[in-house]
């Protein structure tokens, strides 16, 4: 036998032989649209979370975890592939075509040992199919057969917890698993007051965002989002029980997260903190050091993937994944310490291109930035066009809410502070100091003070990004917006401004569509 057929063999007895009941199991739990600091473990009391608050006692709670772009499709293509979104091709894109030579850790784990399947949302919404045009079990298999009666008009009926318990049942004895548990709450539409109608008040909230208007409606939005992020908690909580009670909880990682921020105006779909900043716990017991820690790290959505094919004792060279550019988080695991663990890990990126439609030609809204030091840099790249998208469409990169139709209808009244931070067109450069400003609504790009800040962020954030081959940084960014869109929305605005009948969603209020466009 040759030598180097004989290491190999080795090395495929160590994964697959007497090693693979040492392999941990993984349970990705991601709520959608679900923002940083909602969640007990934050101090937040609007809010209960009694599943996520576990996992962070009895393991990590991140304080910097961040998604590099703050859509559904882009956020989740970074989590599977462990690259940032302007790496990605169309999966930079939302409702697009996810190109079948990005394969994702799901996908490996299942080549390698693993049995795969996930309930509720996986990746999307887009295509996902392989070379030879079958659809891709890019989350792997589907269990979403078990039905519940929801809590509310606007929540799921896939009975979540008990989809995943049907995964476990099916699963054979001894093997490795990964699984995706993804709900679509907090997605918009909500049911109109359920907050209230479960018991909850006004005034349990104690602080509105400084970017919208501090009243009743919107308070009532906002506590109607806070039930359907305590659904999700539920069937986290559920889901843990049932680990509990199959005795698997010591080898199994359980990652609690979501894709990105809130669906409300300046939030999901932008890229300020409230966008990105998303909320994290992560408990191994069996692998992570220490309980209780709060970790102060930047950690980036394109960690996961190196951090899930360690673990699983899948070298990367052999994943057949593109090269990766996150960072494994086997680190921080292996660290008994809370606050900063990893001096290295100072600093995350961030960016956008093209999400819902709504623009002429169906453009975008060009975005990159930098998160270090709790200063939030940003350049627009494309400041002349409605970052929201055009008023006379909607501004359909904000779903519709009631928070959001205020908003406008106060700018129709000659009210625009609000409708300005939300929907008003921007500067070219942006600059925020987290730390007292964590909504974002001072800009301090341009000031002597912090000049030197400014000048850092951006040769920072340009020489990575160029070493990442971003096609913005090579005069190559016009391709993100002639990659096609997929599904009922694909030209919108010509089937707008023809007069066509446009596609109805749950959660379009066309209220919100100017008559004329503005200037």
């Amino acid at each position: 036998m040759k030598l180097k057929t004989f290491f190999f063999f080795l090395l495929h007895f160590y994964v697959y032989g007497e090693d693979i009941k040492h392999r941990p199991n993984i349970l990705f739990a991601i709520a959608d649209d679900w923002s940083f600091g909602h969640a007990g473990a934050y101090g937040c009391k609007w809010i209960n979370t009694p599943a996520f608050d576990r996992l962070a006692n009895e393991g990590i709670l991140f304080n910097r975890a961040y998604t590099p772009n703050a859509k559904c499709a882009p956020s989740r293509a970074i989590i599977l592939t462990g690259r940032n979104s302007w790496q990605l091709e169309e999966a930079a894109n939302h409702m697009n075509i996810f190109p079948s030579k990005f394969k994702g850790w799901m996908e490996v784990l299942a080549e390698n040992g693993y049995s795969t399947g996930y309930t509720g949302k996986g990746w999307g919404p887009g295509i996902a199919r392989n070379s030879r045009g079958i659809d891709r079990l890019i989350t792997g298999i589907q269990y979403s057969k078990e039905k519940l009666t929801p809590p509310g008009q606007s929540i799921s009926k896939i009975d979540y917890s008990a989809n995943f318990a049907s995964f476990l049942n099916e699963n054979e004895k001894g093997k490795p698993w990964a699984f995706w548990f993804g709900t679509s709450e907090p997605h918009r539409g909500y049911e109109k007051g359920i907050g209230q109608r479960m018991g909850k008040n006004l005034s349990d909230i104690d602080r509105v965002p400084k970017f919208w208007p501090d009243n009743d409606i919107v308070r009532n939005d906002m506590l109607d989002y806070a039930i359907e992020v305590e659904h999700f908690d539920n069937h986290l909580g559920q889901i843990l029980q049932i680990l509990d009670q199959s005795g698997i909880s010591k080898n199994t990682i359980v990652i609690a997260t979501s894709d990105h921020g809130m669906p409300f105006p300046r939030c999901k779909g932008q890229a300020y903190d409230y966008s990105n900043h998303i909320p994290m716990a992560i408990r191994w017991p069996s692998g992570i050091q220490g309980n209780r820690r709060v970790v102060d790290d930047y950690v980036s959505f394109a960690d996961f993937a190196p951090t899930f094919l360690q673990v699983a004792k899948v070298l990367e060279r052999r994943s057949g994944m593109q090269a990766i550019t996150g960072q494994s988080l086997i680190d921080i695991f292996s660290s008994p310490k809370s606050g900063q663990v990893n001096l290295n890990r100072d600093h995350v990126l961030i960016g956008k291109e093209r999400h819902d439609v709504g623009r002429p030609f169906n453009r975008g809204y060009p975005i990159r930035g930098i998160v270090k030091d709790d200063f939030l840099y940003i350049r627009n790249f494309e400041p002349n066009r409605w970052p929201v998208g055009n008023p006379e469409t909607g501004y359909l990169n904000c779903d519709g809410s009631p928070t959001k139709t205020l908003i406008l209808e106060q700018r129709r009244k000659e009210e625009t502070k609000f409708w300005k931070l939300n929907f008003g067109k921007r500067r070219q450069t942006e600059l925020y100091d987290l730390k007292i400003d964590p909504d974002c609504v001072n800009n301090l790009a341009g000031y002597p003070k912090v000049e030197k800040i400014e000048r850092s962020l951006r040769v920072k954030l340009q020489k990575e990004l160029k070493i990442q081959k971003d096609p913005r940084m090579f005069d190559r960014g016009f391709i993100f917006d002639k990659y096609p869109f997929v599904g009922d929305w694909n030209n919108f605005y010509e089937r707008y401004t023809t007069g066509k009948k446009t596609p109805r969603t749950g959660w379009v209020n066309y209220g919100d569509y100017e008559k004329s466009p503005l200037r």
